[in-house]
């Protein structure tokens, strides 16, 4: 799901969200002992200072910064500092807390939430924020106008959004959902008075936002960088960093450099980066490095509206020719473990008593033939009903290890009778053509919060024509359990039914399920305050020494 939840991130990583990781192709080695829970500095004894920018890496250019409709997280990490939501979660504990509402209540029946606002809460042109601005934030989600169905869906139940007063807004509920008090006050809240003339999926403000976050929009230099300054009319505990520049640099090694030449701050290392540059002394002299997983998995998605992926058998078969122990350790240096199903590895909603399927060739082939995929004409390429079993592979450029992975496929299929294209597409256009499901097969990845996952939005078949579910997968038994779990709020209980949900996809296989990889973080040492919690780092809380700060 690509939106927000109430989980802080190191960049977004909020429900589910497209994205994608890079790595070098060239410089395959040996594995790497999988991540420790976190790798700290020292601890830094000092107090904390106001001053200098934190400078990073935006490995793609987001299209827009609109928390309603945008669609990667990209936009998300920005996104995040620069709109409030009502409620948040503790780092350290993860219990929701105060933010925009200073106190909320919740009916005993699951079925009325009222927020009430902080009377000193103003968006970063002093105007105060309401109940007005939560009422049409909500409305404009759920106007079908607007392009978010992707996070609609958290909302369907919602039937009604009342200003009791300006301080004051309660939603009424058709029924039960066990994420209600999550998604209400994790929205995004924009302000009226800005948003409110003009067309809304391409209003001019979606490049220069507006809203009530700890930092405020300065300026986008379209391929180069966007700049946020410290929203100096923040209601809450300003941040210390005056200012947040993301240089936009698609190369992972072009990054790498800058980062070296200190004219980067902190970005995430590709899992090469980090066994062979960020071991040296030179390297570890300048950066603090952190290892942590994080609710992310990568995946090859199959298109079921391609006939040639509508039979399960043919699903498997493909996951069975795809030798993913081999990928981790070589491509990822073994930073990261296979995946057999859609949650967070380490969550309670993954059931790890189901093992991934196995790279097994010869079973593979087996089902390709039960299912009429044979070489009836010796020409080496599988074939049924006088199609050529062929299709072609979507990834995003500058992505070499999604390349890599790519291309050992494409051996091994073509050993078992399967001819595939690779096309790779830089970012915006990726992206177009996923979401108008315009391809056969895709390489991608999703991230998603940590506790109280939710698969609908990527799964349940009410999503596949405009939702996250571009695979167009469709079982009325996962439909049933999804809808279920949506009620139950044991949670004991949503997890005993989300493990048969994950029964069922890895019996259907509508993804073949890759890795959870490490996260792997690097950050200036200059800077303070750094820690690892649960959901990743919060560079909100970062601070620079007054004797050490680089930028006015």
């Amino acid at each position: 799901m690509r939106r927000k939840t109430l989980t802080r991130r190191p960049s977004v990583r909020s429900a589910l969200v497209c994205t994608a990781l890079s790595v070098l192709l060239a410089t395959c080695g040996k594995p790497a002992p999988a991540p420790a829970p976190a790798t700290r500095p020292p601890v830094q004894d000092a107090t904390p200072a106001d001053g200098d920018w934190l400078i990073s890496r935006l490995s793609n250019e987001p299209a827009h910064l609109n928390p309603l409709t945008y669609s990667d997280a990209y936009a998300g990490a920005l996104l995040d500092l620069i709109f409030d939501t009502m409620l948040d979660r503790d780092n350290e504990t993860l219990d929701i807390i105060p933010k925009l509402a200073e106190k909320w209540e919740v009916a005993d029946d699951h079925l009325t939430y009222t927020f009430f606002l902080r009377p000193d809460a103003r968006f970063s042109d002093g105007v105060p924020v309401t109940a007005h601005d939560v009422k049409f934030t909500f409305d404009k989600l759920m106007d079908p106008t607007t392009d978010a169905a992707r996070l609609r869906n958290y909302y369907q139940d919602i039937t009604r959004c009342e200003v009791v007063d300006d301080r004051t807004v309660r939603f009424a509920c058709a029924k039960p959902y066990f994420k209600h008090l999550t998604m209400l006050g994790g929205l995004s809240i924009l302000p009226r008075h800005v948003y409110e003339q003009g067309e809304f999926n391409t209003h001019p403000r979606n490049r220069d936002p507006l809203g009530s976050g700890p930092y405020a929009f300065e300026g986008w230099e379209t391929g180069l960088q966007i700049t946020l300054a410290r929203n100096e009319r923040y209601w809450g505990e300003k941040p210390h960093t005056l200012k947040r520049v993301y240089k936009i640099i698609t190369n992972p090694n072009a990054a790498l450099q800058v980062l070296e030449r200190q004219e980067l701050d902190a970005m995430a290392l590709t899992p090469e980066q980090w066994v062979n540059q960020a071991s040296k002394p030179s390297f570890e002299a300048n950066f603090n490095k952190f290892q942590y997983y994080t609710a992310f998995y990568n995946y090859v998605g199959w298109n079921q509206l391609r006939p040639q992926f509508q039979d399960k058998g043919v699903r498997r078969a493909l996951t069975l020719l795809l030798n993913r122990e081999e990928i981790l350790g070589t491509i990822f240096y073994g930073l990261g473990k296979v995946v057999s199903g859609n949650f967070f590895v380490e969550a309670p909603e993954y059931d790890t008593e189901i093992a991934p399927w196995p790279f097994d060739p010869a079973q593979a082939k087996t089902l390709l033939d039960a299912a009429g995929w044979r070489d009836t004409d010796g020409d080496g390429i599988r074939d049924k009903d006088g199609a050529a079993f062929e299709f072609e592979l979507l990834i995003r450029a500058a992505s070499p290890e999604y390349e890599a992975i790519a291309t050992v496929f494409q051996e091994e299929l073509k050993r078992a009778g399967i001819r595939i294209s690779i096309r790779p597409l830089e970012w915006a256009t990726f992206l177009e053509s996923v979401d108008g499901r315009n391809f056969d097969a895709v390489i991608l990845g999703w991230s998603g919060p940590i506790i109280e996952g939710d698969p609908y939005q990527v799964w349940h078949s009410s999503q596949a024509e405009k939702g996250s579910n571009f695979v167009n997968f469709r079982n009325d038994e996962a439909d049933r359990i999804m809808e279920q779990a949506r009620l139950e709020f044991d949670q004991e209980k949503r997890n005993a039914l989300y493990h048969r949900f994950h029964a069922i996809l890895h019996e259907e296989q509508p993804y073949t399920f890759l890795f959870c990889t490490a996260s792997l973080q690097t950050v200036d040492k200059r800077f303070h305050g750094v820690k690892v919690y649960r959901g990743g780092l919060d560079s909100r809380e970062w601070w620079v020494p007054a004797d050490r700060q680089r930028y006015p």
